[in-house]
Formats: C-alpha cells, structure tokens, sequence
C-alpha cells in the first residue's frame, strides 16, 4: 500500500515539475502575465484526466502540458494558446462539454478548444469521406482562428516524440500521415525547426536503418566540418567585428531526412551532398539602418574574402517566400575549395523562421506584409471550402497541393507582382488573376511571346493573360495547373458543364420516346442504359449529349430485343460493376484474400517465398525488392499490396487507410526475379561497355531486360535495368561494377 502511495506522490511531483517549468517559460516570453488563468486551465484539465494514464504509462496530463510547453517555448504564443492546449482533449475524453469549458474560460478559448475537439479524431478517419469531413472542419476553424491548427501541430509534435511506444503498423500510419500532411503544413505556417522535426522523425520510424547510417556519418564528420567552419569563419569575423556589428556566426548542419532525400532525389552517396551544412549569420539590427542594408552590408563584406556563385543568390528579403520567410542566401567558395552556403538575417527573420506567424503578430507593426501572406492564403482555403471536390482523397491532394512549394515572381503587364508556386503555368497565372479570366483564357504572352496555357512560368517573366468569351474550361487542363486555386475552380466549372449535358441529353432521350409514344418510366430508361453499356443513366445522358452514342428512329426496336446480344450486354454490365478488372498476371496464380477484421496488428508478417502472387504481390509504383524497408497495404480485394516505405504513393495510403497498414518483412527469395535499375557514370574508354556487361551477364549471372548508355566529351552515363533476387544482389553487383577502370559511380535508381 505504501509503494503505491509512493508511487501516486512521485507522479505528482513529477507533474507538478512539469507545470512549473512552462510557468517558467512563460515568464520568460514577452506576452502578458496572465498566470491566474493559467494555473485554472492546468488545474481544471489535471482534475478532469486524474488517473488517466498514457500507452507509456505516464499520467496522461503529461501530455497536455507537453503540447503547451511546445505551444509557448517553440512556437512563442500566449495564454489563450496554453490553455487550449492544456484544455485541448478535454472535452474528447471526458464528460466535460465545451459549455462547460466557455462558462469557465470564455468563449475564445472554448472556441478554440471546440475546434480541436472536431478534429481529435485525426485528419484521417477510417472512412474516406469522414476524413475529408474532418479536414473541412480543421480548415474551416484554422481560417477562423489560425492559433486552433498551431496546437493541432504541437499535438502531433508530441505525439511524434512519444511514438516508440506504439506498434509498428501504427507508427507507419502516423509517420504516414505526419510526412503527408503536418509537416508541409508547418512548412506553409512557417514553422522551420517543428516542419524539419517532423520530417526527421517521420523518417527515424519509417527508414530506421538509413537513419542510423546518415547519423552515425554525419557523426564521423563533425570534426572535419567544424575544422573547415572555422577556416572559413576566422577571417569573416574579423571584417565584421571591423564593421562594429553585433552578431552571432554559427554552422548549420543539414537534417539527416533533407541529406537523405538530397541522395535519393539526386542519385548521390553521402560524400557527394556538398551543402551537408551552411554557415548562419544573425546580426542585431541597428536602430538607425535598414534590415535590408545591413543583410547587403554584411553581403558585402563575404564576397570582399571569398569568391561567389552566380546561380546560388537567393534574396528573400527584397520580397520574402509565401510564409514569410525571410533571409539572403549565397553560396562562396571556402579556402578549403568547398562551396559554403551562408543564410544571413536579422534576429526578427531568424525568430520568424523558427517560431512561424506567431512570430509575426510579434513584429506585425513593422512589416505588415508578412501577416498579409497568411491573410491571402487563408483566403485561397475559403474559396476551396466553398466548391470542395466530392473525391476525398483529391480533396486532400488539392489542399496538400500549395504547402510545400518554392515560389516564383512574375509580373503584370502594368508591373505589379504575383507570387506563384514554382512549375505553376501561364493558365495558374490566369487563375490567380481572376477566376472568370482563368476560365475564359486561351493564351497568354510571356516576355512579349505568344505561349499556350501549359507554358511554366519563371522568376521575372511578365505575364499578359489572352481571353475569348467563347471559351470554357477543358478537362485537360487539370493535367496542367499546379495550384489549388486553379483545379478548384476548373472542377467547379466542369461540374457545372457535365450537369448542363447530362440534362441536355435526358431532353433528348425524352423528347425521342414521347415523340414515339413511349411513357419514359424507369424501366424504359433501365434497358436503354443496358443496351447502351451504361450502370448510371447520367452517364448514357451525358454520351447522347455529346453525340458519342446515335439512338435510333423507332425506340420500340431496343424494347422489343430480346436477343443474347441484350442478355449479353445486360450481363457485361453486371460484371463490369461488381467484379473489378484484373490483369491476365493476376490471373495466373489463385490469390488468397484476407479479412481485414482478422488481421493482428500486433504481428509482423513475414513474406514467404512460395506465397509470391499466392497471398501478396508487390505495388507496379514503387516496384520494391525483397531487401527493401516496406509495409503491407489490404485493398478493396482482400490482397496484399507490398509497398517500399519511401513510396509517395504509399504515403498517401498511409494517412488516408491507417486501418488496412500492416507491418511485412521479407524473408529470404532466391527462386523470383525482380525487375531493378542501376545507373552507372564514368570516364568513357574503348571496351568499357563490354567490360561492364561481361560483369552483369556472366561474372554475376543476372539478365540484362534493357541497355542504354550514352557518351559525350569522354563521360559516358548509362541504365542497366536488370533482373535481380533481392536487395544483396544489386548492392554486391554494384560493389563489383565499381571496381572496373573508369568507372566512378554505380547506384541503384529507386
């Protein structure tokens, strides 16, 4: 009896420790001391969740007041924002109501706390349209009060740092769904250090060994990076300690999810990503001197020592990114012949990177532009909540679509400047502009030159939209717009078209059967629908609309049928509806469903040899390998879909299927061959090619599916797909390759 009592003492002092240190935090900020309310919220939300406690075994008001202290110590906000977050699951998990929390603390953080609540069950509920319903919810709250979607954020952040506690197919549903969404919305918001957090420790559960190596290199290195820091950094100093500035240099080290994907989206090894890290100059503005100045000053002052490079200046201060970002970046080459990037900046842009719009209605009284670029994109959300695509998941692509983008500047024929994704084409441009101009637009002149709508815009190209009234969206263009203004408005419009045909068509169809003396009753329509090979009449509508099908004089003859040509038709329908269409592969081998309900999620599943095609096949999109970190995905068939963990498409399920994720791996395959690609780069030389296929085909015995090599001014570049067991294969292969004269570099291409 007493080890328990014990025990409930040290969890309330632990507890209590907890609260005084984000009291301590918050001392230290420059918000108002509105500690009273404070000390309710933390009192109110302990008593509501007494003994509660987490999958850890830890009180459960750890975490509450874990996503408070984010709330104020990385993202800088105040008492309205740390009560909510100390109040945030309240009302979800307890019998309290939001009445009660209004009654109590007001109608903002009620406000603010309802809308955390709506959306506690996850953006992504088990079925695709309550997931788009919560992520309406989510999106209509944060336009009303941005601060409900930042607790959403340090919510998740906690929940990240706390995820070795769960399953492994749970970790890769919430990794999944953190890569997906939560980080490219800390992106948008700002929010550098939570975004690269996210985005590492999505990576450390997903990719577990990668994330190791990466860290254990950049270990190694540490010494050899501070060693040419420093060289750098010496002669620097003293030209700035000279200019009489105050200001803190230090070397920023790249994370280790951004160096991983700098190598897989480059195809290169660790040694060959040279900005592993950059230098950070954070001066303390002058009273008397412009930001800008000093930041071109100090710009000065780098380029006066080292040598640069053109095509790396980056001037985000003239006109900062979308979220407010705001820095000058160049890239010099250092005295140990590397190239240096160097990010300068105030300490107001530093705060901003690191704590997001928060930091902004800090500073709003100086630079009013910043907050405006939240007030335009919240407006872009409105106008996609006004006309919401019913497809869930193309819903969420929509929203995702303008998150994590670099942006470009481009100019209106009278001068002004428009702020565009980059890739985003002249027709995103028209959009933006205007939606009755994006819809009627048929051209536009870039630089004085006639280009059509697909044409990408670049940084400092003047647009001149060309528009005809006669015009109207086609369904094309879709394939080619990149913002979410863009493909709302476009769906919208052909919505609206598709609605105008159908009807069109049904007037027809009507018109034809009264002019025959037909009564058009839902039996008459059914058979039509039949005859014509269509399960929905809107759609035999829409074909008699567009002249796709040509019905006949005497309607009577379609009724009177009753040939095996109508039974023939009838029953095609049938099938084409129920029974989904299979590749003649799939067709091969008797594939053995399973039942999601009877799944342990508990278990890892272990893919056998001889159950290949029988119990589970791999995705044609990312095409893995035995070898290769994956994760098992059950769709509407009962199959199991074997996915690589990197998979973009695999992302996608993952946050928007939590419940059919299962966690696989693969056992030993020696009998199937895999489909892979390596590429090979090198100084070219007679016999080389020769050498190289005589390695693959003979040396190692694997088959060659397909050869393209090419050369030019003595480098030679070429792809070998090849037909490998598994993952051991290509990488001794490689290692093999490599060791041929003139070779340089061997990878696989993922």
């Amino acid at each position: 009896m007493n080890k328990e009592k014990e025990m409930k003492q040290n969890e309330e002092q632990m507890v209590q420790k907890e609260f005084e240190k984000l009291l301590e935090c918050y001392e230290n900020s420059n918000h108002r001391r509105k500690y009273e309310i404070i000390n309710k919220a933390f009192n109110f939300a302990n008593q509501a969740h007494k003994g509660v406690k987490r999958r850890s075994g830890e009180p459960y008001i750890m975490h509450p007041l874990a996503v408070a202290m984010i709330v104020c110590e990385e993202m800088g906000l105040g008492s309205t924002s740390i009560c909510s977050a100390l109040l945030h699951d309240v009302v979800e998990d307890t019998d309290y109501t939001v009445e009660d929390i209004q009654n109590v603390f007001g109608e903002k953080i009620a406000q603010i706390v309802d809308g955390l609540t709506k959306i506690a069950g996850g953006i992504f509920a088990e079925a695709a349209s309550q997931q788009a319903e919560n992520m309406r919810k989510l999106l209509l709250t944060m336009s009303s009060d941005i601060r409900v979607i930042l607790i959403k954020i340090a919510d998740r952040m906690h929940n990240m740092r706390t995820l070795g506690s769960l399953l492994p197919a749970k970790q890769y549903k919430i990794a999944g769904e953190t890569m997906y969404l939560y980080a490219p919305m800390a992106h948008r918001l700002g929010l550098f250090a939570i975004k690269t957090e996210l985005e590492d420790l999505s990576f450390k559960y997903e990719h577990p060994e990668e994330y190791k190596q990466i860290s254990h290199k950049l270990q190694i290195t540490e010494a050899n990076r501070e060693k040419i820091y420093e060289h750098f950094a010496a002669p620097l100093r003293i030209r700035l300690d000279a200019m009489g500035l105050k200001y803190e240099m230090k070397s920023r080290v790249k994370s280790v999810y951004s160096i991983w994907n700098k190598m897989k989206t480059k195809n290169v090894d660790f040694e060959d990503v040279y900005d592993v890290f950059a230098v950070r100059i954070v001066f303390k503005s002058k009273p008397d001197i412009d930001d800008k100045k000093q930041c071109w000053d100090i710009y000065s002052a780098v380029t006066d020592l080292y040598k640069l490079r053109p095509d790396r200046i980056r001037d985000w201060v003239s006109r900062p990114k979308a979220n407010g970002y705001q820095a000058l970046h160049l890239t010099v080459m250092g005295p140990d012949g590397q190239w240096m990037e160097v990010q300068i900046r105030s300490v107001r842009m530093d705060e901003i990177d690191e704590k997001g719009f928060a930091a902004h209605w800090k500073y709003k009284e100086h630079n009013v532009e910043e907050e405006t670029e939240l007030d335009k994109w919240l407006i872009t959300i409105q106008e996609i909540l006004e006309n919401p695509n019913p497809n869930a998941m193309d819903f969420l692509d929509t929203i995702k679509m303008n998150l994590y983008t670099s942006e470009i500047f481009v100019f209106t024929p009278k001068g002004d400047i428009k702020t565009l994704p980059q890739n985003a084409t002249a027709l995103d441009f028209a959009y933006g502009l205007h939606s009755n101009i994006g819809n009627h637009c048929i051209g536009a002149k870039v630089n004085h030159r006639l280009v059509p709508l697909s044409q990408k815009l670049s940084s400092g190209d003047q647009v001149e939209i060309l528009t005809s009234k006669s015009q109207t969206p086609k369904s094309e263009w879709l394939m080619f717009v990149t913002t979410a203004k863009a493909r709302t408005k476009i769906e919208v419009s052909l919505r609206k078209q598709r609605r105008e045909q159908v009807r069109k068509g049904e007037t027809v169809l009507f018109e034809m059967l009264e002019k025959a003396g037909v009564e058009p009753a839902q039996a008459v329509l059914d058979r039509f629908a039949a005859y014509y090979d269509f399960p929905k009449k809107d759609d035999m509508y829409y074909a008699i609309a567009e002249g796709q099908i040509v019905l006949p004089e005497n309607p009577r003859k379609i009724l009177k049928e009753k040939s095996d040509n109508f039974l023939f038709r009838y029953v095609k329908q049938a099938i084409n509806v129920v029974v989904p269409k299979q590749s003649e592969e799939e067709h091969l081998e008797e594939n053995n469903p399973i039942d999601i309900k009877t799944i342990d999620r508990k278990k890892t599943y272990i893919l056998q040899e001889e159950s290949f095609k029988k119990n589970y096949t791999v995705a044609d999109c990312c095409k893995p390998i035995p070898g290769d970190e994956v994760f098992g995905f059950i769709n509407d068939d009962g199959r199991l879909i074997i996915h690589k963990r990197a998979c973009n498409i695999g992302l996608k399920l993952k946050a928007n299927f939590g419940d059919r994720i299962i966690s696989c791996e693969w056992a030993g395959h020696k009998t199937f061959s895999f489909p892979s690609t390596i590429e090979i780069k090198g100084i070219d030389r007679v016999g080389i090619l020769n050498e190289i296929t005589k390695a693959i085909s003979t040396d190692f015995l694997v088959n060659i599916n397909k050869l393209m090599i090419e050369s030019k001014d003595g480098i030679f570049h070429g792809r070998v797909e090849i037909s490998v067991h598994d993952v051991d294969d290509i990488n001794q292969l490689c290692h093999y390759i490599q060791k041929i004269k003139g070779v340089k570099n061997v990878n696989r291409v993922e």
